[in-house]
C-alpha cells in the first residue's frame, strides 16, 4: 500500500446563470452546486492537495482527502516533479485531469471544457468523499419502489407470492403486458411511473419489448426491491437515460418530473416541470456542461438533509429538539401510578361529577318511585313488581325529557362559557351529554313500556275481582280490557310518543344524518341533513303528547301527584325563549354579500358585511340562513374573519343539498357581482351587491376553540376544511401579540390571566412558583387535506402570518396526503425540487405559500413528542376540527404524553 499526496492547481469557471445564496454556519461544505458552493470556493484558490492511497497489488486508487493546499506551498513546489517514481506516474495514468501548472494555464485559455470538466470532476471526488457511512444508511430509507403499505410487514418471499397471484390474475398467456405492470408490483395509481421502470429495466437487458414472462418480472422485481440504494438510484436513474449514454440532460429531469408529478397526481407541479427542470440543472450542473451523471443524482438525494434544512429557515417549520422525554416520566411503580390517577382526574374531573351527578339524580328517583309503588298494597298484589319498575323508570324519562333540551340551549351555553362555570362544567361535551341523555331514554322507554305492555297490563287484566275490587275506583268501577288500555288517553299518547322518538332517534343516528344508508326513491328522503332536521322538530308535539300523558294517570288523581309539568316546565319554557331569540335575532342581523371566492376543491369563500353590534371571538361560529333556498333551514359554519375585522367571513364546502343550491343562487346573481375566482385577502369596497340572495345570521355561537387563550401552547389539527375555526385564531393571536409588544413598556407583568384556574399548576408537576403569563405564547398549526388546491384556501392568510410572525411564535405545517410519503421513489425528486424552490425564491411549489409542505400524513407521536420536549411545564391546547376518525388517536396521545411527561395535553374536538 502506498499513499502519495499530490498538489495541482484548479480554477474552476462557475456558470453564468447560477444562483448563490449564503450558506448557514453549521452546514459542512457539500456537492451541491448554486445553493452550496463552499467546495467549489476552496477550489478558487491557485493549489489544492489530493491525498490519495494506491494498492500496488490490483492498482486500486483510494482516495483520503481534497484540501486547499498550504500556504507555504508555492505554485512551483506544488508542481508534481518531472521525475516521477512509478506510483506518481501511475497516479498520473488514472487522473488525467492532473497537470502541471503550466500546461493548466494553457489549457484555461484554449480549452474552458476541459476546465469545467476538471471543475466536474473534482466535485466528483469530493462527493465520493463525503458519502460518510451515515448518509448512506439513511439514503437506504430513500428512494423505495415498493411502498410500505403496499407490502406490509410480510418477509420477501411473501411479498413475492403477492405479486405473483397478481400476474395469474393479469397475465395472458403467460405474458404480462407492459400497462399492467404497476397494477402488478402494487402501484396501482401509478401507470405512467411504473411503467417508466418497466422501460428502463428492459433497456438494462437490451430489449425493447412490451409483454414479459413471469421469469422476467421475477428478475425486473429483484431488482426493484433490492435493499441497496446504489442499485435503486441506478433504476431511478436509467428511467431519464433512455439513451442509455450515462448522462441525463435536462429533458431526461424534466420527463423523470412528470412521471413523478403524474404519480402523485399534481397536474400544476406537471405543467411547470420544465421550469423546474432547470432549477435542478442549475444547481447540479453549475459548469453548465448541459447533462448531470449518477454522482451528481445521488450527491443531490445524499444532501437531502442539507437542502431541506437550509430552506427551512425561510419556513414556519419546526426547530431542533434534544430534551430527553424518558427523564420527565417517574421510575417508581407506586410514583407512575399515582401521577396517572392524578393526570386522569385532572382530565376527567369535570365530566366525572356531571355524570356521577345525573347517575344519582336517575337512581335516587328510580327508588323513590319504587319504593312508593310498592308501598300501595292493592296496586301491588295485582301487579307484582312490574308496576314499579315501570313507575320509576317513568320518574327518570321525566328528568331526562327535560336534561335533554339543556345542551342544545345554545344562547344560555355561550353565555356560560364566559363565565367563572367553565371551570368546573365541561362545556364542550355538551353533545355528548345530549347523546347520552337520548339513550338513557331510549332505555327508560324500552322498560317503562315493555313492563307495561307485557307485564302489568295483562295482570291487570286478568286479576281476579278479588284483588281488583280494591283498585275499582281508579277505573271508574269497571276492570278494564287489554283494548282500553291501549286506546285510552293514557295509552294513545304513550304510543304516538314511541313512534315519533323512535323516527326522530333513528334519523338522528350518524348513518341516516350523514347519507351514508342509500335507499331507493323515494325512501332516499329519509337519510341526509335535512330529514334529521325536520324528523327532530318532531319532538316539539312529543312535550305535548307528554303533558297530557302525565296528566291522564290511573293510578293518580291529585294534582301534585302528577309531577311531568313540574321537571319540563323550566327547560321547555327556556328552549322556547331561545328560540324565539333566535328568531329575533336573525331578522336584525340581515348581511349583505360583499365578496365571493369561488376557490379549488367545491368551497366557496362568502365576504359579508358585519351587523351593526355583532361582536365576537375566534373559533366560534354563525348559523346562515338563505329565505331563496328554505325559510326554515339554518346551517353552522366557523368564522374565518378576526374579530378586528370590519367584516365577517365563511369558508363554505359545497358537499350538501343546500350548499350546492346555495352555491347554484349565488352564480345565478347578477354578473357585476364581484366575484374572484382565486383564494386571496380582499380588499373591501367599491362592491357592487346587485342580484345577490340575502342571508341572516344567528349567532355567534361558543365552540371548544373560543377557549383557546386559556392554554400556554396551542396545537391546532384541522382536516380539509376542518382549518376554518382555526384562521380566525391565528390572525386574532397575531395581532393580539403585536398590540401587546406595544404596551410592554408601560404594562410589563401587570395584567395576568384571568382564566388561569385551567393552567397546569400542580406543585408536583411544575417547578416552584411558576406562573403562566396573560396570552398564548405559542401556536402550532397543522393542516392536513388531500387536495394540492385545498392551499388556495387560505393562501393570503397564510403568507401574511408567515410574514408578520417575526418571533416565531406560530409554527405553520401542511401536510398533503395524497402524495407518496417521504422516501418514495414517486416523491423523492418532489421533494428536492420543493427544497430547491423553496430555497431559491421562497415559496413552496404546492402551496404558493411561505409554508413548506410535507408529505403523506403526520407522525403524531413524534409532533406530540417535539411540542412536548420544547414546552415542558405547559399546558398545551389540542383543538382538532375534521372528521371522527383521528380524534380518538389525538385524544389517546394527549393522554399518553401528558402521563409521560411534564407537559399536560387538554384535547378539545368539534366535528364536521
Amino acid at each position: 500500500m502506498t499513499t502519495a499526496t499530490v498538489t495541482a492547481s484548479f480554477s474552476p469557471k462557475r456558470s453564468s446563470n447560477g444562483h448563490r445564496f449564503e450558506q448557514p454556519e453549521e452546514t459542512t461544505s457539500s456537492v451541491g452546486g448554486a445553493m452550496l458552493p463552499k467546495f467549489l470556493s476552496d477550489l478558487s484558490q491557485d493549489l489544492v492537495e489530493v491525498t490519495l492511497e494506491l494498492n500496488d497489488d490490483n492498482d486500486e486508487i483510494v482516495l483520503c482527502s481534497v484540501a486547499p493546499a498550504a500556504d507555504d506551498v508555492s505554485a512551483a513546489d506544488g508542481i508534481l516533479p518531472r521525475s516521477m517514481s512509478a506510483t506518481s506516474r501511475r497516479i498520473r495514468r488514472t487522473f488525467g485531469w492532473l497537470r502541471s501548472a503550466s500546461s493548466r494555464t494553457t489549457a484555461s485559455n484554449s480549452e474552458p471544457v476541459e476546465f469545467a470538466l476538471s471543475a466536474r470532476e473534482a466535485r466528483r471526488l469530493k462527493a465520493k468523499l463525503q458519502r460518510t457511512r451515515s448518509s448512506a444508511r439513511r439514503a437506504l430509507d430513500g428512494l423505495r419502489f415498493i411502498s410500505r403499505t403496499t407490502v406490509g410487514a410480510n418477509g420477501a418471499e411473501e411479498q413475492w407470492k403477492q405479486v405473483e397471484a397478481r400476474f395469474e390474475s393479469l397475465a395472458d398467456d403467460g405474458l404480462l403486458a407492459r400497462p399492467d405492470f404497476g397494477e402488478c408490483i402494487g402501484m396501482v395509481d401509478s401507470e405512467e411511473f411504473a411503467v417508466g421502470i418497466f422501460d428502463a429495466l428492459a433497456r438494462r437487458r437490451g430489449q425493447n419489448i412490451t409483454k414479459i414472462t413471469k421469469e422476467e418480472l421475477r428478475e425486473f422485481w429483484l431488482q426493484i426491491s433490492d435493499n441497496s440504494f446504489d442499485a435503486r438510484l441506478q433504476i431511478f436513474f436509467d428511467m431519464a437515460d433512455s439513451n442509455e449514454d450515462g448522462r441525463i440532460t435536462r429533458g431526461g429531469v424534466q420527463e423523470l418530473i412528470m412521471l413523478s408529478a403524474s404519480a402523485n397526481k399534481l397536474s400544476k407541479l406537471k405543467e411547470q416541470a420544465e421550469e423546474y427542470a432547470s432549477l435542478i440543472m442549475e444547481e447540479l450542473d453549475p459548469e453548465n456542461l448541459g447533462y448531470i451523471e449518477l454522482w451528481q443524482l445521488e450527491a443531490l438525494l445524499l444532501q437531502r438533509d442539507v437542502y431541506i434544512n437550509y430552506s427551512r429557515p425561510l419556513s414556519t417549520a419546526s426547530v431542533a429538539w434534544s430534551q430527553n422525554l424518558s427523564s420527565f416520566m417517574p421510575k417508581n411503580l407506586f410514583r407512575r401510578l399515582s401521577r396517572s390517577l392524578q393526570c386522569f382526574m385532572l382530565e376527567n374531573w369535570q365530566r366525572g361529577w356531571i355524570i356521577l351527578l345525573w347517575v344519582i339524580a336517575m337512581a335516587s328517583l328510580f327508588a323513590w318511585k319504587f319504593y312508593q309503588y310498592r308501598k300501595n298494597r292493592a296496586a301491588f298484589l295485582v301487579m307484582r313488581y312490574c308496576l314499579p319498575v315501570a313507575k320509576g323508570a317513568a320518574e327518570t324519562l321525566k328528568l331526562n325529557m327535560a336534561l335533554i333540551l339543556l345542551p342544545v340551549c345554545r344562547n344560555t351555553l355561550t353565555w356560560l362559557r364566559s363565565t367563572r362555570a367553565r371551570s368546573f362544567i365541561p362545556f364542550d361535551d355538551n353533545i355528548n351529554f345530549h347523546k347520552i341523555i337520548a339513550f338513557a331514554i331510549a332505555v327508560g322507554i324500552i322498560v317503562h313500556a315493555g313492563n307495561h305492555l307485557t307485564c302489568d297490563f295483562p295482570r291487570l287484566v286478568n286479576s281476579s275481582p278479588e284483588k281488583f275490587a280494591p283498585l275499582s275506583s281508579d277505573f271508574h268501577g269497571t276492570k278494564p280490557t287489554y283494548k282500553f288500555l291501549l286506546t285510552g288517553a293514557e295509552g294513545v299518547t304513550g304510543i304516538l310518543m314511541v313512534i315519533l322518538i323512535a323516527i326522530s332517534f333513528t334519523l338522528a343516528a350518524r348513518r341516516f344524518r350523514r347519507n351514508m344508508v342509500r335507499l331507493p326513491a323515494p325512501f332516499n328522503k329519509l337519510t341526509g341533513f335535512n330529514a334529521f332536521w325536520y324528523s327532530h322538530h318532531l319532538l316539539g308535539l312529543v312535550y305535548v303528547l307528554l303533558l297530557i300523558h302525565g296528566s291522564c294517570l290511573y293510578l293518580a288523581h291529585k294534582w301534585y301527584e302528577k309531577t311531568t309539568w313540574m321537571y319540563i316546565s323550566v327547560p321547555l319554557l327556556l328552549y322556547i325563549a331561545e328560540r324565539s331569540v333566535r328568531t329575533c335575532r336573525s331578522q336584525h342581523y340581515s348581511v349583505k354579500i360583499l365578496k365571493v371566492s369561488v376557490l379549488p376543491g367545491n368551497v366557496i369563500s362568502l365576504i359579508m358585511s358585519k351587523p351593526p353590534g355583532f361582536k365576537y371571538k375566534s373559533g366560534q361560529y354563525i348559523f346562515l340562513q338563505c329565505p331563496t333556498i328554505s325559510p326554515f333551514e339554518w346551517h353552522p359554519f366557523s368564522i374565518t374573519s378576526a374579530p378586528g375585522d370590519d367584516h365577517l367571513s365563511v369558508h363554505i364546502r359545497t358537499v350538501g343539498d343546500w350548499t350546492q343550491e346555495l352555491k347554484r343562487v349565488i352564480a345565478e346573481g347578477d354578473d357585476s357581482t364581484s366575484v374572484d375566482h382565486q383564494a386571496r385577502l380582499v380588499h373591501i369596497g367599491n362592491l357592487d351587491q346587485r342580484g345577490q340572495p340575502r342571508l341572516f345570521v344567528d349567532g355567534p355561537y361558543g365552540a371548544p376553540a373560543q377557549e383557546y387563550r386559556n392554554y400556554d401552547v396551542l396545537l391546532l389539527v384541522g382536516l380539509g376544511i376542518g382549518a376554518t375555526p382555526f384562521i380566525s385564531i391565528l390572525r386574532d393571536l397575531l395581532n393580539s401579540t403585536k398590540t401587546a409588544e406595544e404596551q410592554m413598556d408601560s404594562n410589563t407583568e401587570t395584567s395576568r390571566s384571568e382564566d388561569s384556574q385551567n393552567s397546569f399548576t400542580s406543585s408536583s408537576l411544575t417547578p416552584g412558583d411558576k406562573k403562566k403569563s396573560q396570552r398564548t405564547t405559542n401556536a402550532h398549526f397543522y393542516w392536513v387535506t388531500r387536495e394540492p388546491g385545498s392551499f388556495e384556501w387560505f393562501k393570503g392568510v397564510m403568507d401574511e402570518v408567515a410574514e408578520m410572525d417575526q418571533k416565531g411564535q406560530i409554527e405553520l405545517h401542511n401536510y398533503l396526503t395524497s402524495v407518496y410519503e417521504e422516501g418514495d421513489a414517486r416523491s423523492t425528486l418532489i421533494t428536492m425540487v420543493q427544497a430547491l424552490n423553496h430555497a431559491k425564491h421562497g415559496v413552496d411549489i404546492l402551496s404558493g405559500t411561505r409554508v413548506r409542505t410535507h408529505f403523506a400524513r403526520p407522525n403524531w407521536k413524534e409532533v406530540f413528542t417535539k411540542i412536548a420536549s420544547k414546552h415542558p411545564y405547559s399546558t398545551v391546547g389540542v383543538f382538532y376540527c375534521g372528521m371522527p376518525m383521528l380524534a380518538k388517536e389525538l385524544k389517546v396521545l394527549s393522554h399518553e404524553l401528558s402521563h409521560k411527561t411534564s407537559t399536560r395535553f387538554e384535547f378539545h374536538k368539534e366535528y364536521f
